[in-house]
């Protein structure tokens, strides 16, 4: 996720966050159905949805004062991270009077700005296990084809409907950090490879020393902790262009960072990598692919194929490519080719494919130093948490997804174009207000052995 820092962009009368829990509001987790499928076929599971600890109210432990109001925290209340943490309890959620979150069956309907008694803007909600209030669902998706289904049509420039593995610990930290009380019941836990700042508690104590108030965004900020993981954004998208990106660490599991340690785009410092090894298909030169009437009509649901090849063909195996392919109205859609000089013409992300890009756009190839393939193989094995969002970007503006970035490179240079949103566009006060009304729904999630989440016998054709 790219950049994970402008997730924050909303507005509660009573803003914080924390790591006890609070009795003010039940929490009730929605109900989500997903496949797991083999070649013999596919079972329902029967799971749920919970929201992530930091847009939570949270408050002091005996009572209702805020811990955090606006972008500031309360300094008597939390005068250092473990007295915070002690102080102040994480409640329940109106999932959709308040964060405009439902599900039915096995859709889940995230909604861009949420007026009800307060405003609320974005979301994001991890995978439960089926059956637990407890555990965050653990996937390993070696060998494996992760798939669902998904209408984005309702996501303008600016917006970004995402879904993506990190890996998290799956009770959310909470057995490693005795002071975190709340846990994946609560969404606790977050890390991801642009090794957030913004994240309110980290590690079971609160991101206070070093606070910094955002100058965009009136709720946001942050601190010196970040919390960082390998991450692999399966989906990035608005109707205008997407991306699949996995991003390489060196380090394993959720692990927190201070300052200069912590990750910076194109930087070689840090634990993470950044910027990832993408495929867009229009930075990658194929203009007419992805979008409104395109070979992928974004006018109309969709399903995402996403399957990551083993050098043999094993859960065991060494990651040697991740695959992407669409189904829409009966046809089975390949992912379009390359048609970048210097980079060998395929629709795969594999190792050679991340270092001929990297040296064809002039970027940092930060995703091979940080581990690349293999590293990123090597978190698949230990598990990873599947990760569903909706949000705008407070630092660029979501260039980097549908537009020309960075600014101070000509639109022409190769890899600067990367879908047809103005540079005007995505700024977070104009899609609030303009956009107040958009949304993704993911659906039909379906994981399992290569070739049996969808119907690979339907007409097939490719770009």
């Amino acid at each position: 996720m790219f950049p994970s820092a402008s997730l924050f962009a909303f507005t509660l009368l009573a803003v914080a966050y924390g790591q006890q829990v609070g009795t003010n509001t039940a929490e009730t987790h929605p109900p989500l159905t997903w496949q797991q499928c083999t070649t013999s076929g596919c079972t329902a599971q029967s799971a749920s949805v919970v929201l992530d600890s930091n847009w939570r109210w949270t408050h002091t432990t005996d009572g209702f004062t805020n811990c955090y109001t606006g972008n500031t925290w309360d300094a008597s209340l939390c005068p250092d991270g473990d007295t915070c943490a002690a102080n102040c309890a994480l409640d329940g959620a109106d999932y959709q009077g308040t964060y405009g979150i439902t599900t039915s069956d096995d859709a889940l309907t995230l909604k861009f700005v949420t007026t009800g008694a307060n405003k609320n803007v974005g979301s994001r909600v991890y995978l439960m296990a089926a059956g637990s209030e407890s555990e965050y669902q653990i996937f390993n998706p070696l060998n494996q084809e992760f798939t669902f289904d998904v209408d984005v049509s309702g996501l303008p420039c600016g917006l970004n409907g995402a879904l993506y593995f990190v890996e998290m610990s799956a009770d959310g930290g909470m057995s490693a950090y005795p002071t975190n009380k709340a846990g994946a019941q609560y969404g606790t836990g977050y890390c991801d490879a642009q090794c957030p700042r913004d994240i309110k508690f980290i590690d079971g104590t609160a991101n206070v020393d070093g606070w910094a108030p955002s100058d965009s965004d009136p709720n946001a900020g942050t601190g010196n902790m970040g919390t960082c993981c390998n991450e692999m954004d399966i989906w990035e998208a608005n109707s205008i262009s997407s991306a699949v990106t996995p991003h390489a660490c060196t380090v394993e599991g959720q692990t927190a960072c201070t300052g200069d340690d912590c990750s910076a785009p194109g930087s070689t410092g840090g634990v993470c990598d950044q910027s990832g090894c993408d495929f867009n298909s229009f930075r990658m030169g194929d203009t007419s692919f992805y979008g409104p009437g395109m070979t992928v009509d974004t006018g109309s649901t969709f399903t995402v194929v996403t399957q990551f090849v083993t050098a043999d063909n094993t859960s065991t195996g060494a990651l040697s490519a991740i695959r992407r392919l669409y189904v829409q109205n009966g046809e089975v859609i390949q992912q379009s080719m390359s048609q970048i000089d210097g980079v060998t013409p395929t629709n795969e992300i594999t190792a050679d494919f991340c270092t001929e890009q990297k040296a064809a756009f002039g970027d940092t190839d930060t995703f091979t130093q940080k581990g690349g393939m293999d590293g990123m193989g090597a978190a698949f094995s230990r598990g990873m948490v599947l990760v569903m969002s909706i949000w705008d970007d407070h630092e660029a503006q979501m260039l980097w997804l549908d537009s020309d970035y960075p600014l101070d490179k000509d639109a022409s240079e190769p890899g600067v174009a990367r879908g047809t949103c103005s540079t005007d566009s995505g700024a977070p006060t104009d899609v609030e207000s303009a956009s107040a009304n958009a949304q993704v729904v993911f659906s039909n999630i379906r994981f399992g052995d290569i070739g049996s989440t969808f119907d690979s016998s339907a007409a097939a054709r490719r770009k």
